[in-house]
């Protein structure tokens, strides 16, 4: 009886663990197998599992149809891109080689794809593409800029945020076919700034670009100081946290660069990606005191840098992850925050590589602030909220014009 018993208790525990990968439907894709195995074996959600699975099997018997526009590698795409968005979480999604998140994924990820670095991107295995250093948004068959990084080539050429995007060298506009082998090379971009106007020509220089060194540069080229009412007021932009010397930018910036005389400062953290430490804001809001070490020769090291002068944030859609975990602890501080509610994407990911070489995102560990505070699918939300509408904005930028209104307000009440 005992034993009976024991093995009835043994079948519920089994039925109530996910199912295994092999049992799965096959479709015979191996990226297709390979992300549900993935899923299935790594994703952090457990109780997403059964969801995830008639997402799958779903997939399969669609693909089976004898009726279909696509071709077999679209409907590839198109199926993952559903199993995938049926787990409803952030930090999950695949990425392929024509597109710049690729190239920026892969270097935020280094380490876990070491081992392929150098057969991805030989000789060297240093995640790079040729480009521009702007980001463009698709919308209703037309594309805008969104980003444009500081110090780019874009920004050189003086393309700026709301242009639509026309053509390339006169073909459609690709985030890396249009740029790809032409490094060192100029390019004509035809642009639109308003509505109805003729487009403009812009002749702009192609780089070959390394995702986090760019961004260290982009922060460090992003500093400077807006005279209002008699003060100086600093701005700087982070853009992402995962660089390995993203801080160390801002702090070199504050302490001895172009921001040191600020009397108050505009930090912008609409970014691109999150990562790092999630003690970043201690630059912010930490107690200890300032710290150098000074040198023989005079030349000072920073090792603990504090600012203590006023600060407001900016976010948006942009801030993820890190970032929104940057942004919290501000808020918590009772630093003002400017903009459009943060991304609402706090989870711990990692990356893998498909059979094709392209990479899945997936989340694989809850991220919890405190006690049982959870960012993941709610975010922070200003305390002035500023809409941003990107098509034809013509560079314009009224979140960071509140931002830096609001430490006028906060330096004229003293």
């Amino acid at each position: 009886m005992l034993s009976k018993i024991a093995g009835a208790l043994l079948l519920l525990f089994l039925a109530a663990l996910p199912t295994p990968a092999a049992e799965l439907p096959q479709s015979g894709n191996p990226v297709f197998d390979r992300t549900v195995r993935l899923v299935v074996n790594s994703f952090y959600d457990r109780s997403a599992l059964d969801r995830f699975e008639d997402a799958v099997r779903r997939e399969i018997e669609d693909s089976r149809s004898p009726v279909t526009a696509a071709s077999p590698a679209e409907r590839v795409d198109t199926a993952i891109d559903a199993i995938l968005a049926s787990l409803q979480v952030s930090h999950t999604g695949r990425f392929r080689p024509d597109g710049i998140d690729y190239f920026e994924l892969a270097d935020v990820f280094r380490y876990a794809l070491r081992a392929d670095m150098r057969r991805l991107f030989p000789p060297d295995g240093e995640a790079a593409y040729a480009g521009i250093g702007m980001i463009v948004r698709q919308g209703n068959g037309l594309g805008f800029v969104s980003e444009v990084y500081d110090g780019s080539p874009a920004a050189r050429a003086g393309i700026l945020v709301g242009d639509e995007v026309m053509s390339v060298d006169g073909a459609p506009y690709r985030e890396i076919i249009s740029f790809r082998g032409k490094a060192g090379q100029t390019v004509e971009i035809k642009l639109r700034r308003r509505p109805g106007d003729q487009p403009l020509d812009k002749t702009v220089q192609v780089k070959l670009l390394r995702p986090l060194p760019m961004f260290e540069k982009a922060i460090e080229d992003s500093a400077t100081i807006m005279e209002r009412d008699g003060r100086k007021i600093g701005y700087i932009r982070l853009w992402t946290l995962a660089a390995p010397r993203s801080m160390n930018k801002v702090a070199e910036a504050l302490a001895r660069g172009p921001l040191e005389q600020a009397d108050g400062l505009v930090l912008d953290l609409r970014g691109r990606w999150g990562g790092g430490s999630a003690d970043a804001a201690e630059l912010f809001l930490g107690g200890t005191p300032p710290f150098r070490l000074i040198q023989r020769d005079g030349e000072a090291i920073l090792a603990n840098v504090r600012w203590r002068r006023p600060v407001v944030a900016i976010i948006d859609e942009g801030t993820r992850s890190g970032l929104e975990v940057f942004a919290y602890a501000l808020k918590a501080k009772g630093v003002r925050l400017v903009g459009a509610r943060s991304a609402g994407a706090l989870l711990a990911g990692r990356v893998f590589l498909l059979p094709d070489d392209s990479l899945l995102e997936l989340a694989v560990s809850d991220a919890v602030i405190g006690d049982d505070t959870r960012l993941e699918g709610r975010g922070v939300q200003p305390d002035l909220p500023v809409p941003f509408i990107l098509p034809y904005a013509a560079g314009r930028d009224p979140q960071r014009d509140a931002a830096v209104d609001e430490m006028r307000r906060i330096l004229a009440d003293g």
